[in-house]
């Protein structure tokens, strides 16, 4: 059993530095030789971290026989001869030690109590420089596939990171030795183990992306000024350029859509909008309900509500899909919107929601309005399906109304 051995095999591609390696050995050694001899003054530990391998030294200084006064300290002739026959009373004698000296039971604590030093020092190696990389991209292989997690082996520094289902995309599926790509969303310190968190539904991840494909954003030449995100279905990106020359949403989509699509396939398949960011709200609100084209714009800047009015034709697209066009644009900009269809006068066989309020609450009445429906002819263009997404309604409540709305014309 050789204690150098274990520091050799240990040391061994470990990010450790040379000073702090040195001394954690030493502190190993000085503890073994306290348990044999009680004390360690008297005794050099020489390191030599390049050989893997180190010395210990007992120094005794060389007194007459008989006048031993601290047999730890001090060293009779006769005993310093028979290490070395050139030795002389006053010297100092050096007894070299060897680690077959301190017995099997203590060279095994020993080996232990390094092996857990080093591995101490590695992990707080390990946190230390992942904390400096948070919101970094990362790339790794899928090493196990867990309930809750899939654990990644970091193709760089070989280390575990934990990708969490809900840090990952809508339709995402990994199988083991699969490459995925993420960034560092967070470091910490578990039961003494780092432990290093990759994200893929966070708004950095796709800014990250867009640097990566958009030189000039690199450049500092276009800024990411807003990012907002529905992982795996939509995102919108306000982005600004501080040259005149430069067409930010151009740059960032690439000819053809080159530099874009490359992103939409990393986040399967979302939806990105990319749009002129402004300090002007009402332009910002219209940029932001893109594709859908607005009409006018009335804003509450106290209470950062926007209304919004659009053609008919206009509202589906501008609410979108589950909503999600609008929520997106509401976050992006900062404004509650609300939108409303906006008809000049209705149809003459069309009638106002309001005059159904005696046999329709007002609740449902004001939660169709708040999707742009403020007739009975604008609902029943929907279909019961697209009402319930949008208006979150049950299917019942949407029927009743439907079958309020529809006898009102077989009436007529």
């Amino acid at each position: 059993m050789n204690l150098v051995d274990s520091f050799s095999d240990f040391k061994a591609g470990k990010n450790i530095d040379r000073p702090t390696m040195v001394r954690v050995l030493e502190d190993v050694f000085r503890t073994l030789i306290k348990k044999k001899y009680g004390s360690d003054d008297n005794f050099d530990i020489i390191v030599n971290t390049t050989k893997g391998d180190l010395e210990l030294w007992r120094v005794r200084e060389i007194v007459p026989d008989g006048e031993v006064t601290d047999d730890k300290s001090q060293i009779s002739i006769t005993e310093a001869l028979s290490i070395d026959e050139d030795y002389e009373v006053g010297e100092e004698c050096y007894e070299q030690l060897h680690l077959l000296d301190f017995g099997r039971r203590a060279i095994m604590a020993a080996r232990q109590t390094l092996i857990s030093r080093i591995m101490e020092l590695e992990k707080d190696d390990v946190y230390k420089r992942y904390k400096d990389r948070v919101n970094d991209v990362v790339i790794g292989e899928v090493h196990q596939i867990l309930k809750r997690d899939i654990l990644i082996i970091d193709d760089v520094t070989g280390h575990e990171l934990i990708l969490p289902r809900q840090e990952m995309i809508r339709g995402d599926f990994f199988r083991k030795g699969d490459m995925v790509k993420g960034i560092i969303k967070s470091v910490e310190m578990k039961n003494n183990n780092p432990v290093v968190v990759v994200s893929r539904t966070s708004e950095v991840f796709l800014q990250k992306l867009l640097e990566q494909e958009v030189p000039e954003i690199e450049d500092g030449l276009i800024t990411v000024k807003r990012i907002v995100r529905l992982p795996g279905e939509r995102a919108k990106v306000a982005v600004e350029s501080y040259d005149d020359r430069i067409d930010p949403v151009g740059a960032c989509v690439g000819m053809k859509g080159s530099r874009i699509h490359g992103i939409v396939r990393e986040l399967k398949n979302e939806n990105i909008d990319i749009i002129n960011f402004t300090n002007n709200d009402s332009l910002f609100i219209q940029r932001a309900l893109t594709p859908a084209k607005v009409t006018s714009i009335d804003l509450n800047q106290e209470e950062k509500r926007a209304s919004v009015y659009l053609k008919p034709d206009m509202v589906s697209l501008a609410i979108g899909k589950g909503g999600t066009n609008i929520k997106l644009a509401s976050r992006l900009v900062g404004y509650e919107i609300d939108v409303f269809r906006d008809v000049e006068e209705f149809e003459i066989d069309d009638v106002d929601l309001d005059e159904f309020s005696d046999e329709i609450e007002d609740w449902v009445i004001e939660g169709l309005k708040n999707i742009g429906c403020d007739t009975a002819k604008s609902v029943l263009e929907l279909s019961t399906e697209e009402l319930v997404r949008r208006t979150d309604f049950e299917e019942e409540t949407i029927n009743n109304v439907l079958s309020i709305l529809a006898a009102e014309f077989e009436e007529e």
